[in-house]
C-alpha cells in the first residue's frame, strides 16, 4: 500500500463548537451552518473529516475546519510532479484519505473503487458502495471531488456510481477487514 493511513478513532463526546461552521447533513451532502458555542456529539475522526450530530442529524464537517471543533486542521497536500503528468499514486492517496462517515476504513481499502483513469487533466473513477440503496452515495461521490481536486494537474474530475459487480466484503482488504474485525 504505501500511504501512511489516516486514522483517528475519537471516543463519542459531546464537544462546543468553537465558532460558526459549514457542515454537511449525511447522507444528502445538504450544507448547514452550525452556530459557535452550540454543542454537538463527535461520532468519528477520519482522514481529517469529522462526523457529529447535532440537533439530531449526522453532519460532516472537513479537516479544513477542524479547528472549529478545537482540534488542528489537516490539509491534503501534494507536491507538483516534475513530468507535468497527474501522478497516480497521488491520486490513490486521496482516494485513500476519504472514509464513509459510519465505517471506520477510507474507500480503497473497503473496495469501493474499481476504476482509476487518468488521462491527460482529466480523472475518471468508477466507484460503488456497500449496497446500492446506500445513502451516502452523494457525500462519498462529493468527498472523492474534493480530495481530487488537491491533486496537483487534476482540472477536472468524473466520478460515475456502478452497481456491477456487487459489492461484497470480499473487496475489502485484509487490512480493513483487521479493522472491522471480520478477518
Amino acid at each position: 500500500m504505501g500511504a501512511a493511513r489516516v486514522f483517528q478513532f475519537v471516543e463519542r463526546r459531546v464537544i462546543p463548537v468553537q465558532r460558526a461552521v459549514t457542515a454537511r447533513l449525511v447522507p444528502t451532502g445538504t450544507e448547514l451552518t452550525i452556530p459557535q458555542g452550540v454543542f454537538v456529539t463527535l461520532t468519528q475522526a477520519l482522514g481529517g473529516t469529522y462526523t457529529i450530530v447535532h440537533n439530531g442529524n449526522m453532519a460532516r464537517i472537513e479537516s479544513e475546519d477542524a479547528d472549529a471543533l478545537g482540534f488542528e486542521p489537516e490539509i491534503l497536500t501534494f507536491e507538483t510532479p516534475d513530468d507535468g503528468e497527474i501522478s497516480e499514486e497521488q491520486v490513490w492517496q486521496a482516494l485513500r484519505s476519504v472514509h464513509d462517515p459510519e465505517i471506520p476504513v477510507n474507500i480503497v481499502d473497503l473496495g469501493l473503487i474499481y476504476e482509476v483513469d487518468v488521462t491527460d487533466n482529466h480523472v475518471d473513477i468508477k466507484m460503488t458502495l456497500t449496497a446500492p440503496g446506500c445513502g451516502m452515495g452523494p457525500v462519498l461521490v462529493e468527498d472523492v471531488k474534493r480530495r481530487l481536486q488537491r491533486v496537483p494537474l487534476v482540472a477536472d474530475t468524473n466520478v460515475t456510481l456502478v452497481f456491477d459487480p456487487p459489492w461484497t466484503r470480499d473487496m475489502m482488504s485484509e487490512e480493513a477487514q483487521l479493522d472491522l474485525g471480520l478477518f
